[in-house]
């Protein structure tokens, strides 16, 4: 993919090769955030830009990095036996179980800033999945919501640049900045619900304003067919690379009940 910089030199483009790592099988919420930072890491130390398609095993509850943690219900998710996972990004919750989530760590400088990244990545993955049916287009941009919104969830409302059909939110993303890199990365919704969470936010819940796929096409929609509308808006430029072996390290620190809990 050729993306123009918007830096100093208006029209210079910059040539991104992209790893791509599917893991299908799906990992544990501390190793898929872990995971996603060692991405991050070696974007910024070396410059390298991942696309990553993978899913979550058990199916995760994760909270934005600046959530207040005293408005769920702890004793609630303990009783469910709901995973928890606080993500390095912000936003809010999002729960991982009928969805497809996909990060892309790369340099900043390639998409020539943060939130032009969040749109031209959108745009690709609508791109994507409007090949299997659907009509997506991008939200408007649109004043932040106050902070006790994250409690609502990811999916609850858009700021601008989200993937939307039909006025309904199909992928909700969150980004975080390393030095010279960035994380990005987001559920797409096959199907469910992110309303199948009831009882363990101690604040008023606003309805989720989602879509699904499966909704959508009216069909059941599977995580391959979606992986291989969204590679192939990479194709002409993603190389294959192994999923990441041995787990990060960070893995430890997502797994730490004082990360997942701390206010």
């Amino acid at each position: 993919m050729l993306l123009t910089d918007s830096g100093p030199s208006p029209g210079r483009r910059t040539a991104v090769r992209w790893q791509l790592l599917l893991e299908p099988r799906g990992r544990s919420g501390p190793e898929n955030m872990a995971v996603d930072v060692a991405l991050l890491e070696r974007a910024d130390r070396i410059g390298e830009a991942f696309l990553r398609l993978y899913r979550f095993d058990p199916p995760c509850l994760s909270v934005g990095r600046n959530e207040a943690s005293g408005g769920y219900d702890r004793a609630a998710i303990a009783r469910l036996g709901i995973d928890v996972v606080r993500r390095p990004t912000g936003g809010g919750a999002v729960w991982h179980q009928h969805e497809l989530t996909y990060a892309v760590a790369a340099p900043i400088a390639a998409f020539g800033g943060l939130r032009r990244a969040y749109h031209t990545i959108h745009a690709r993955l609508a791109a994507g999945l409007g090949a299997l049916g659907v009509s997506p287009t991008l939200a408007p941009n649109r004043p932040l919501p106050p902070a006790t919104a994250a409690l609502s969830g990811c999916f609850a409302c858009s700021v601008g640049g989200e993937v939307l059909v039909g006025g309904r939110k199909l992928v909700g993303s969150a980004q975080v900045r390393r030095g010279r890199a960035f994380l990005q990365h987001g559920s797409i919704l096959l199907d469910g619900s992110q309303d199948a969470m009831p009882g363990v936010s101690r604040e008023p819940r606003a309805g989720s304003a989602a879509t699904t796929l499966s909704e959508e096409l009216r069909r059941r929609v599977t995580w391959d067919e979606v992986v291989e509308a969204v590679v192939q808006e990479w194709s002409d430029d993603v190389i294959p690379a192994a999923p990441c072996r041995p787990l990060p390290p960070s893995a430890a620190v997502f797994s730490d009940p004082a990360w997942t809990w701390r206010r």
